[in-house]
């Protein structure tokens, strides 16, 4: 814990430029979510930090927040959130293209996760080796609030997923979900909405 904090000491030079950034954004109150949504997923309270000093936590030991930073940052000045990314390279294995994304988005890890969305709404919880994407040149999907997608996970195509929704890992989620789902498998069904059982899942 000594080494982690005189590490984050350290390093607080090299965040300057991205703090001065994130202070003035336009997309500040929106950054702002991300940082009570990561400080509340990765149990980091505890630290009783200020929120600017959160900041710099998050953007030093986990790289799939950078990401999120610059995408936030790219929405209002790709310019600048490609300068940034000099003082903290972003994660190769996590890309993020979306026309809008709702505050609070949570990834707890960016191994091989492709998020490519026509939107996503607030507060989604995004695990690794998830793929959100294409069918086709325009058809991606569009995703509610409060979703979580589970490791390995696909969402393909021209889709709606609803709110509330859990889609559960290696699901391949190709059609429509309604508000309030847990869905899965190959290709996936619902198997609850609303906290009733839908689908008996084969081997269940």
């Amino acid at each position: 814990m000594r080494l982690k904090v005189f590490w984050l000491n350290v390093n607080i030079i090299r965040t300057l430029p991205s703090l001065f950034i994130y202070k003035f954004s336009p997309m500040k109150t929106c950054i702002d979510e991300d940082i009570e949504a990561w400080i509340k997923n990765h149990d980091l309270k505890y630290l009783n930090y200020r929120p600017w000093k959160y900041f710099h936590y998050l953007l030093l030991f986990y790289p799939e927040f950078r990401n999120l930073f610059y995408y936030r940052i790219k929405q209002k000045n790709p310019i600048l959130s490609r300068i940034i990314q000099i003082f903290y390279p972003r994660l190769s294995t996590l890309y993020i293209n979306a026309t809008s994304i709702g505050s609070g988005l949570f990834i707890q890890h960016g191994f091989c996760t492709i998020i490519a969305a026509k939107s996503i709404g607030k507060n989604c919880w995004i695990n690794q080796q998830v793929t959100i994407g294409f069918s086709g040149r325009d058809n991606c999907p569009t995703i509610g609030d409060n979703v979580r997608i589970a490791a390995g996970a696909k969402v393909l195509g021209k889709i709606n997923i609803g709110s509330n929704c859990f889609i559960a890992a290696n699901a391949a989620v190709i059609s429509d979900v309604p508000d309030n789902c847990l869905v899965g498998g190959v290709p996936a069904v619902i198997l609850k909405q609303n906290g009733v059982r839908i689908h008996q899942n084969k081997g269940a």
